[in-house]
């Protein structure tokens, strides 16, 4: 005969395997056999080199066996790797790299996204931070070799007074604007699908300048090719040291260390992102790694996952107010 105290001791053992059960569900199987890498801009940008340089180093990690697979989805400012890692499984195959842009502007600019900038992803951890720059080239000549040079050189050929960025409503795309705002000048916007096109386009004279990673410059720089006039960070990048900031030309409100970073579907188990992020954390910690972002003007670092959502927040509710101020939306 069951006893009260036998179908007490039944009823827990019932519930402790219960939630045993729902505690093995929220928990993935790792290691994971192959990571796919959603990168929203062409092959050859520096972003893109992150992604690859970063998914080979996460071979043989507790997170997964086997180098990542980068799937390059150039276009619409970047938007479309977000879209589609959204539906992804959230089981820690599927990642994205994006810089903030896409997820602390663009809530900013367009009325409806394909996903939503705070719900939709889980912070994994940066990668590497990137100053932008603004570059000329044979359209401007040789003379003008800084921001007020350019200033006066656009209000007298307003024809020609235009820049590129790497997509509407982007980083790059909002420092050239404001810049344009501040020194008074009228600078027609040029986007593109990524820097590469567009830094194409400055050396063969068909537009005057380019905001985009001062890294995606270097080579054409070094090449005589383009002129950096300026770029973005507190302090003087240190792969082109002789070039000033923004704030030291005056333009204070135009100091952006962007980061590029992954992010992973919501509902991503929180053991799976805590590996995602150690493999991360390690790879950009490699001096093969660190070497390669360098050469296209980036600077590794890994976080945590806690700090990166804490800076897209602050990233977020920082360029509201001058999204503001230019006056731009998907819909203008």
């Amino acid at each position: 005969m069951t006893t009260r105290r036998q179908l007490i001791q039944a009823g827990s053992a019932a519930a402790l395997l219960s939630a045993a059960g729902s505690h093995a569900l929220a928990q993935g199987a790792l290691p994971i056999d192959q990571v796919k890498i959603f990168y929203g801009f062409p092959p050859g940008s520096s972003g893109d080199i992150v992604a690859r340089r970063v998914g080979e180093k996460l071979a043989g990690s507790a997170y997964t066996r086997n180098a990542a697979v980068v799937d390059n989805r150039p276009g619409a400012g970047g938007r479309i790797a977000l879209d589609v890692l959204k539906p992804a499984p959230a089981d820690g195959s599927h990642l994205a790299l994006t810089p903030f842009s896409m997820l602390a502007l663009f809530p900013h600019v367009y009325s409806k996204l394909g996903y939503d900038a705070f719900r939709d992803f889980v912070p994994v951890s940066m990668a590497a931070i990137i100053q932008h720059g603004f570059a000329v080239g044979p359209m401007v000549p040789a003379s003008v070799r800084n921001l007020k040079d350019f200033a006066a050189w656009a209000k007298a050929n307003p024809k020609d007074a235009n820049y590129g960025s790497p997509g509407a409503g982007s980083t790059p795309h909002f420092v050239g604007a404001l810049f344009g705002i501040q020194a008074g000048v009228d600078l027609k916007h040029v986007p593109y699908r990524g820097s590469v096109p567009g830094v194409t386009d400055v050396v063969g004279g068909q537009i005057a300048a380019m905001v985009t990673p001062h890294g995606d410059f270097l080579a054409n720089t070094r090449a005589g090719k383009m002129r950096i006039l300026a770029t973005s960070g507190a302090k003087r990048s240190p792969f082109v040291p002789d070039v000033p900031t923004f704030a030291e030309q005056g333009f204070p409100d135009l100091v952006v260390d962007e980061w590029f970073a992954f992010f992973a579907p919501a509902r991503t188990p929180a053991n799976v992102v805590a590996a995602a992020n150690a493999a991360v954390n390690a790879a950009v910690k490699d001096p093969s790694v660190i070497d390669a972002l360098a050469n296209v003007g980036l600077i590794a670092r890994g976080s945590s996952a806690e700090e990166l959502g804490r800076s897209q927040k602050e990233q977020y509710d920082k360029w509201g107010p001058l999204i503001k101020k230019v006056g731009f939306t998907a819909e203008s």
